[in-house]
């Protein structure tokens, strides 16, 4: 049975940081690419960051280069979403997601063959 779960989600102020974790079970992980995605309240997910199975190719959306960095150790079957210099904009459910692929697609959502439940982040100003 596979599982993600999010952990590390919660309020922080405008500026601050926090540091999300996925943990993947019931798969290979360390052949899967990995996904953040994010939901604000009446908009559409959308693709945070990406890493490669390997975690030698990364991607990130442009409303958060400079400020998150995705990260994975294949030992510990965890993705890792650091984010920094967090804005109120930023307040949405985060969800990790895998996929098997290829890293040109790794934007699209339904790329992604499993999710996580999302654990949320409320950045106050």
């Amino acid at each position: 049975q596979v599982q993600l779960k999010e952990s590390g989600g919660g309020l922080v102020q405008a500026g601050g940081s926090l540091r999300l974790s996925c943990a993947a079970s019931g798969y290979t992980f360390s052949t899967y690419g990995m996904g953040w995605f994010r939901q604000a309240p009446g908009k559409e997910r959308e693709v945070v960051a990406a890493i490669s199975w390997n975690g030698r190719s990364t991607y990130y959306a442009d409303s958060v280069k400079g400020r998150f960095t995705i990260s994975r150790d294949n030992a510990k079957n965890t993705v890792y979403l650091q984010m920094q210099r967090l804005k109120p904009e930023d307040t949405a459910v985060y969800y990790c997601a895998a996929t098997a692929g290829a890293y040109s697609s790794y934007s699209k959502a339904n790329t992604y063959d499993y999710w996580g439940q999302g654990t949320q982040v409320t950045v106050s100003s």
